[in-house]
């Protein structure tokens, strides 16, 4: 009987300054929680878009989100995002995205992209223009290939125009 007084005693003594930390430890892990709900609320431009497998369909693809293609896609792709090209997938276009990870079949070029993954299944038939470059064991390309490039576009290009057409006016 003792030790139950004893620890009743110990509980009561003990339970007004548990209850104050428990307080505190409740306030904050509210705030980080708080602090993460604008984060989840301004993600919404990330979401993917999927083109689902056995679903064909041509056009056009551009955007700020990341896009799944598992099906077949003909025509050109152009997102801010990442575009992932799944095992059995097809995409026959020009491409333009911030990755690229392709485990399926690319017959078309990659005009920019920061960043390529081809995998031991994927298959690319066109050039590749890009920051950097992973190729798995296994994975067939033809075409020409410029690493290590910044996202830059055409700047030589317009200096040389500019420079024949004074040249050509003189």
């Amino acid at each position: 009987m003792a030790l139950w007084n004893d620890r009743n005693s110990a509980n009561k003594n003990t339970a007004a300054p548990a209850s104050e930390p428990v307080q505190h430890k409740a306030a904050e892990t509210v705030e980080p929680v708080a602090n993460h709900a604008p984060a989840r609320i301004a993600q919404p431009q990330a979401k993917e878009s999927l083109i689902a497998a056995n679903l064909f369909i041509e056009g056009k693809i551009q955007g700020a989100g990341d896009v799944r293609i598992a099906g077949q896609f003909k025509g050109d792709v152009d997102v801010q995002g990442d575009l992932t090209i799944e095992v059995g997938a097809r995409l026959t276009g020009q491409v333009r995205a911030g990755k690229v990870v392709i485990a399926g079949e690319l017959d078309g070029n990659v005009t920019w992209a920061a960043r390529v993954d081809v995998l031991n299944t994927g298959v690319v038939v066109g050039d590749l223009r890009t920051g950097s470059l992973t190729v798995a064991a296994g994975s067939k390309m033809r075409g020409q290939i410029e690493v290590g490039v910044e996202e830059k576009v055409a700047s030589n290009t317009v200096v040389n125009l500019k420079a024949s057409v004074e040249s050509g006016a003189a």
